[in-house]
């Protein structure tokens, strides 16, 4: 991990959650700081992240760069990091996880419910959503119709929906139990695109959910509006 440079109430700040650059500054002033096992009283102090020890109040902060949240999106959040009408994404996430710079990588419809990533890492967030990354997701989706056998080879073609955008082959798994449910796997994410692509075929979703992104499938736990960190390990199946 490379090395950050960083005033030291900036590093407790990023690193405490629910901890501001104010708070951060008194626990200096209080002599309740330690770098490297040295009282530190001035807030602007240098110290080099992933390298130095930082110590508030007894306890020794981890640095950590960057953090993964996998969040089970109810219907009626926005995937943005404001939106000024609707009520985003990160307004569901707990102080204990929040961090400065999070935001969705990738998106979900207002009415969609599902697996929605949460970062501050650009990188990661721009190979996923990179077109040739091809990073699959699945979605369950029940239909206002049954499903027909013929959707298999309409998807797998690729098809052409309104608008004139032609979707990347894609694939449907069908649901013995529900003969108007089914899965979909796409590898793009165009707008409204699984609603378009059933709206061709002359049907139309009432219910989606995301439920895996690459081969990360969400927490069967995960309630509703709920959030999770993820480990390393995990992040890297979304790749």
């Amino acid at each position: 991990m490379k090395s950050e440079i960083m005033r030291v109430d900036k590093y407790i700040s990023n690193q405490l959650n629910g901890v501001s650059r104010k708070d951060a500054k008194a626990l200096c002033r209080k002599g309740e700081v330690l770098v490297n096992g040295n009282v530190v009283k001035n807030s602007d102090e240098k110290i080099t992240a992933g390298k130095d020890t930082v110590t508030v109040q007894g306890e020794e902060i981890a640095y950590k760069k960057y953090v993964y949240i996998m969040l089970n999106k109810p219907q009626g959040y926005v995937c943005s990091t404001h939106d000024g009408k609707s009520p985003t994404v990160l307004e569901l996430v707990p102080p204990e996880l929040f961090r400065e710079g999070l935001f969705p990588a990738g998106r979900l419809d207002k009415d969609t419910e599902g697996f929605v990533l949460l970062t501050n890492d650009g990188e990661l967030a721009h190979k996923m959503l990179l077109p040739k990354s091809h990073v699959e997701k699945k979605y369950y989706v029940e239909l206002e119709k049954p499903v027909e056998d013929y959707y298999i080879s309409e998807f797998e073609k690729g098809m052409e929906i309104d608008g004139g955008d032609v979707c990347l082959p894609a694939r449907i798994e069908f649901v013995p139990e529900n003969e108007k449910a089914c899965y979909v796997y796409i590898s793009e994410g165009m707008y409204h695109q699984i609603k378009r692509m059933f709206h061709k075929l002359l049907n139309k979703v009432v219910f989606l959910k995301r439920v895996k992104i690459g081969n990360l499938e969400m927490n069967p736990d995960l309630a509703l509006g709920e959030c999770l960190e993820l480990l390393h390990k995990d992040v890297e199946k979304i790749l």
